[in-house]
């Protein structure tokens, strides 16, 4: 053998190259006490002489390895192993032990439970005929209401019958007393217009016989009751206030045969339509003129009084 003291003193390489082939040796001592150990002699760059393992030595040093980390490995398999077992035996233990606790609840809930059964069966039974009575009430309430509706829609059905019949009944009523007062008013129109060219011709003929001389008899007519007429269309009489052509003229009575000034029968005091009071239609020069609340006739070529009424206007 080598003294490696001596060695270590030559070069620090060879000492590095010999702690690490130290370290590959094998970790059995009796493995290496029992394999000899081969070196090389190498120089260094010195001149030292080094020894260094040969391929041999670490062909076994690796399979020596390999062997020591299969052995590892199966070590750790067979504690895994070891554990998974341990722990399914546990597992089951601990399975026995509720079904063990469950079957002794289960013994000791057996009474109620049967009691629990029973009355949950109960309560269904009492939940089925309650909803039956449900059910039936609901059918006799919707029943109800479905007669008390048909009944309110029949009622309005009859209602809006009864009313259109009424509306119907009420146009025809008004039909009719529109259509007679149509009728009514047509015949007073024509009677008014027969009344009235009666009177024109009246009128006529009795100026084509003579216009100047006129006919006080007229009172004795009983168209011209312009006297009763008055009383049923007072409002007719009521024309308004007089307004004298003269501004300090005060009234005077007039009779028949007096002459007037012209300004007092101007066209402005004439009675245009003479039977909207019932006066008898006037003809040549004569005019039925207002004078305060009397009616002149005048004759308008002279200004003569021809005939006169007091007191027709109110």
């Amino acid at each position: 053998m080598y003294d490696i003291s001596r060695i270590l003193r030559h070069s620090g390489l060879t000492a590095i190259g010999l702690a690490l082939a130290a370290t590959s040796l094998p970790a059995s001592a009796s493995a290496a006490e029992a394999q000899p150990v081969a070196v090389i002699a190498s120089v260094s760059a010195s001149g030292a002489i080094a020894e260094r393992p040969t391929r041999d030595d670490n062909r076994r040093q690796r399979v020596q390895e390999r062997g020591d980390r299969q052995q590892a490995r199966q070590e750790r398999r067979a504690a895994r192993q070891d554990n998974r077992q341990n722990a399914r035996q546990e597992q089951r233990q601990a399975d026995r032990r509720v079904e063990r606790r469950e079957n002794r609840q289960e013994n000791r809930a057996e009474p109620y439970r049967q009691e629990w059964r029973e009355a949950r069966r109960e309560a269904r039974r009492d939940a089925r005929q309650d909803a039956r009575q449900e059910a039936r009430r609901d059918a006799r309430q919707e029943a109800r209401q479905d007669a008390r509706r048909e009944a309110r829609q029949e009622a309005w059905r009859d209602a809006r019958q009864e009313a259109r019949r009424d509306a119907r009944q009420e146009a025809r009523r008004d039909y009719r007393q529109e259509a007679r007062r149509d009728a009514r008013q047509e015949a007073r129109r024509d009677y008014r217009r027969e009344v009235r060219r009666d009177y024109r011709q009246a009128e006529r003929r009795e100026a084509r016989r003579d216009y100047r001389r006129w006919n006080r008899g007229w009172r004795n007519d009983r168209r011209y009751d312009w006297q009763r007429y008055r009383n049923q269309n007072r409002r007719v009489y009521n024309i308004g206030r007089y307004y004298a052509p003269y501004r300090n003229y005060s009234y005077r009575r007039l009779n028949i045969g007096f002459t007037l000034g012209s300004l007092f029968f101007g066209n402005r005091y004439w009675i245009n339509d003479p039977w909207s009071y019932r006066l008898p239609q006037v003809y040549g020069p004569y005019k039925w003129v207002r004078y305060y609340d009397d009616v002149l006739l005048v004759n308008t070529y002279t200004g003569e009084v021809v005939d006169v009424i007091y007191d027709f206007f109110w």
